[in-house]
């Protein structure tokens, strides 16, 4: 089986001088490896939009507990995120959104900063442009709520008894994805006990509603007949709430709380994500945990671990991601091959070995009880929740690795774990095994629309490349599974979606890495699609850019912004994995990366490089300008190569 396949003889008039590639790729090898931490992992900052920063001032006043000096520092990095038109934006570049504007306005507010100042009154006058605070997404509307800026008829009626309910039921925990199941259930116990934010200097915004919040009867929007059915269920909800017997609720919150308490994490937090670690801790408050208790301090410190600090501002960080990272990093040192960036891999790959989680308990259990555990979760601890994705990468990376012999028990633990978490239709998801209950996205709670893990066009192929390379003869029937559903995701125009990077780009290289490894050559009809596709979207520069507007309008598949070095990166990878390109397609993408690597030998975009939640919630990876470009310039110098010994 190839697993590399090469793009053919590229002679000397066709490729990048020797010289300068090798040059380039020495000083973003030493960029690298000067990042990488004692214990052998690298941790890039992982940055999210305005609304966690925001969440965090909000957060100290919901608890009265404001440390003035780090309030000042987070309200000035919000201020400086302040977009053209007036409000926040989800991503760099992008437009108004107003959910994001009303909490970034909020957090202002309670820091100090007067109403009456130009960059408030530019914000709110956007803001009521677009409907005002009302027509913000549930998680705006459930802070306000709580900051007694609107009534609680305002948001969704999810009463803690859900806690109890039978697994037939249409709504349970184990039919949503974990990032919904750790935000939820302390929302539960929040939004039946209607708590209140402290809020000492009583901030109200009342001048973000068009209406006053109590009359307002349109907090809800409707968008088809499932829909309508579940907002009639939540105003019969509402109205026999106060029929349920008081024993009953404090047995559904005992139970939510003996949930969060199994899954609290220590220094790391609930699910090791800010939104569901700062409920976690609102929880603690309200159920009366004293400020010496040790789970409330180990919750607070958790969220002060993920501030990054500077010296004129403060931001806060969604989660941390030193597995992601450090698995890229290896992959990326084991392409260039060196003994330094070989031994700097060796030492990446031992500090990942020992987080395997191959007894904990974890929430996939649920739908694989008799499954081995074997996955790697993507921050520093979070061991009910090991991801496909890192698992797959972290594999990857040990079976690429000189010393994979060292590794084969490690890999088989993984493999087989994968394996046993395929879903029906073939595909692999992010955490769980057929999250494709759809009709729950219908309730108002998900107007986000990112309420379910499903399988993913990305997750798949990063999987079906490990077990492609590997290529071990139990695993035959899951990979060809895994290969039918890619088939049957691609895009009409042979581009793939991307699921957790921006976007069909990604999601692209992703396929053909995966289909390269498989043996599935140039000439297969998908593959050439594919390769069409992306040639088309070449910059006239030689790179490739994509804009994540195209989660918005999918004509913007490929193109949006201007080259960026890690879809670069990625469409290079792709093209060389597809093998028998055009080496003029290459040589460009090369010649773009060379022009665009600073002085200290690593590339920056201002862009987001992925979508937590498409439309909803995106983030920037710091490392994608890292180890991608290291990564693609090194194979191209193999390739060619391997290329002039052919």
């Amino acid at each position: 089986m190839s697993v590399e396949p090469v793009i053919g003889k590229l002679a000397a008039g066709h490729a990048v001088a020797g010289s300068a590639l090798d040059r380039a790729i020495v000083s973003a090898r030493e960029a690298l490896l000067a990042q990488q931490h004692a214990g052998g992992h690298w941790l890039f900052e992982l940055e999210a939009d305005c609304t966690i920063p925001a969440e965090f001032i909000l957060l100290m006043h919901f608890l009265d507990e404001i440390d003035s000096a780090l309030e000042a520092k987070l309200a000035a990095f919000l201020r400086d995120r302040q977009a053209e038109h007036g409000g926040w934006a989800l991503y760099h570049g992008g437009g108004f959104d107003i959910s994001c504007s009303v909490k970034a306005y909020y957090a202002l507010k309670l820091a100090g900063d007067s109403p009456q100042a130009p960059h408030m009154v530019r914000a709110r006058d956007i803001i009521l442009q677009y409907g005002g605070a009302a027509r913000a997404n549930v998680f705006t509307r459930l802070t306000l709520a709580m900051f007694g800026q609107l009534p609680w008829r305002g948001v969704p009626y999810i009463p803690v008894e859900i806690m109890l309910l039978p697994k037939w039921f249409p709504f349970h925990l184990d039919k949503v994805s974990y990032w919904s199941r750790t935000v939820m259930v302390p929302l539960f116990v929040l939004c039946s006990r209607k708590v209140r934010a402290k809020n000492p200097r009583a901030v109200h915004i009342r001048e973000l509603f068009t209406l006053d919040p109590q009359l307002e009867q349109h907090y809800f929007r409707h968008r088809g007949f499932v829909n309508r059915a579940f907002l009639l269920l939540d105003r019969i909800g509402r109205m026999i709430d106060p029929l349920v017997p008081r024993a009953l609720r404090a047995r559904a919150i005992r139970r939510a709380e003996e949930w969060i308490n199994a899954r609290a994490n220590g220094e790391d937090g609930l699910g090791a994500i800010f939104p569901a670690m700062v409920n976690a801790l609102e929880v603690m408050v309200t159920l009366g945990y004293g400020v010496d208790d040790p789970r409330r301090v180990q919750a607070k410190r958790a969220l002060w671990k993920l501030l990054v600090p500077g010296e004129h501002s403060t931001y806060c960080q969604p989660c941390v991601s030193p597995v992601w990272d450090t698995a890229l990093s290896c992959l990326a040192l084991e392409e260039e091959g060196s003994g330094a960036a070989r031994s700097a891999a060796f030492q990446g790959l031992e500090w990942l070995r020992p987080l395997q989680l191959l007894e904990a308990a974890g929430d996939w259990r649920q739908q694989r009880p008799e499954l081995p555990g074997g996955g790697w979760a993507f921050q520093f601890n979070n061991s009910y929740y090991p991801d496909l994705d890192d698992t797959a990468a972290v594999a990857w990376a040990m079976h690429a690795a000189p010393q994979r012999a060292h590794y084969s028990a490690a890999i088989a633990r993984a493999l087989d774990w994968l394996v046993g978490m395929q879903s029906k239709n073939g595909g692999f998801a992010s955490f769980d095994v057929d999250g494709t209950h759809y009709y729950l996205n219908e309730i108002p709670f998900a107007d986000h629309g990112a309420l379910l893990d499903p399988p993913t066009e990305d997750v798949t192929a990063r999987v079906v490349t490990v077990l492609a390379r590997v290529a071990r003869v139990e695993d035959a029937a899951a990979l060809e599974r895994a290969i039918a559903y890619l088939r049957a995701t691609q895009q009409a125009d042979g581009s793939w979606f991307g699921r957790w990077g921006t976007n069909y780009i990604y999601g692209t290289w992703s396929v053909l890495a995966a289909l390269g490894a498989a043996g599935v050559g140039a000439e297969d009809p998908a593959v050439r699609r594919a390769v069409a596709w992306l040639a088309s979207c070449q910059q006239a520069d030689g790179g490739w850019g994509e804009s994540n507007d195209s989660y918005l309008d999918p004509d913007l598949a490929g193109r949006g912004i201007g080259s960026t070095p890690y879809q670069t990166a990625w469409a290079l990878l792709a093209l060389m994995s597809a093998g028998g390109v055009d080496a003029s397609l290459l040589r460009r993408g090369v010649q773009f990366l060379l022009r665009a690597q600073q002085g200290n030998g690593l590339w920056e975009h201002p862009s987001y490089t992925a979508p937590g939640f498409p439309r909803v919630f995106y983030l920037k990876y710091h490392g994608y300008c890292a180890y991608f470009p290291l990564w693609a310039l090194a194979r191209y110098r193999r390739l060619v190569h391997d290329g002039k010994d052919a």
